[in-house]
């Protein structure tokens, strides 16, 4: 079996946890690093219903571009992981604080974690 490619040293993550998917919410993170967010990734609790849910990336308020994540309404399940590569506005500094918000677009309370990963200046 091969093994995966190893990741750069620099590279860090942190973790932030969003109590409810469906509910319109933002969940707040200090960087503790500076450094540019080069991919994110969020796994769910359980299914949701009725729509989508959608996901995006904020810095101090910014939005992001290219972070936002649309977690599948059809055939959803526990442990489901999307992802997003961020293409701009990814740099952050030490002390700034990162944004996770979401939509509230779809049914069922959903709690859904958050690995951000950072290259370190």
């Amino acid at each position: 079996m091969a093994l995966p490619a190893n990741r750069p040293l620099n590279e860090v993550s942190i973790h932030a946890t969003m109590p409810d998917l469906s509910t319109s919410d933002t969940v707040y993170i200090p960087s503790p690093w500076r450094g540019r967010i080069v991919r994110y990734y969020s796994a769910i609790d359980n299914a949701i219903t009725t729509a989508d849910g959608s996901v995006s990336l904020t810095i101090n308020g910014t939005a992001v571009t290219g972070s936002t994540i649309t977690v599948t309404q059809s055939g959803s399940a526990a442990g489901d992981v999307d992802s997003a590569i961020p293409t701009g506005a990814n740099y952050v500094n030490e002390g700034d604080y990162i944004g996770i918000v979401t939509t509230g677009a779809c049914d069922t309370t959903c709690i859904t974690h958050f690995e951000i990963v950072i290259d370190r200046d």
